[in-house]
């Protein structure tokens, strides 16, 4: 019998949840795996691992709210996060996000239309002496400034060192 794409996925998402022997303590690396091959957890993905868990889907999306590093909306292929870490110099973290935005075409918080390139904001991330600070899908980026980001985006296309991080498609 054929299955449909919903199916397919609910079937792989209870297969990641096996794998973590159904342990709700193993919540965040569920959805940190679900987000990374889905690119956003989805409602429907919530309500499939809470119920492998045993849990009430309210405590899946709790968890899933909370985080900034986890999205119930779609991502890009390549999320840029910009540090808005109050240490950073904010003259060139503010050049630093007007090119990314001027570049991509979108704002903070948006997704690029062919779904390659998401922008946004997050908290400090430990690099505070370092900024300002840009992660490409996880990986850091420091001292960044406005003239490295045509180098960034052509990296990220071209599959580059730049924005390759372990675990990342």
């Amino acid at each position: 019998m054929l299955t449909t794409e919903r199916d397919r996925i609910g079937l792989e998402i209870e297969k990641l949840v096996r794998s973590y022997h159904n342990d709700c303590g193993a919540l965040i690396a569920i959805l940190q795996e679900v987000q990374r091959r889905y690119r956003h957890v989805s409602q429907y993905a919530m309500q499939v691992i809470a119920d492998a868990l045993d849990v009430h889907p309210a405590q899946v999306f709790s968890v899933v709210s909370y985080y900034r590093f986890l999205s119930t909306t779609p991502r890009g292929r390549f999320v840029i996060q910009l540090s808005d870490c109050i240490a950073h110099d904010a003259v060139e973290r503010a050049a630093v996000a007007r090119q990314l935005e001027n570049d991509l075409g979108i704002r903070f918080g948006e997704t690029t239309v062919d779904g390659l390139f998401s922008l946004e904001h997050t908290g400090c991330i430990g690099m505070c002496d370092q900024g300002p600070v840009v992660s490409v899908n996880g990986r850091i980026h420091t001292q960044f400034t406005a003239d490295r980001v045509g180098a960034l985006l052509r990296d990220c296309l071209g599959g580059g060192d730049m924005v390759a991080a372990p675990g990342r498609d």
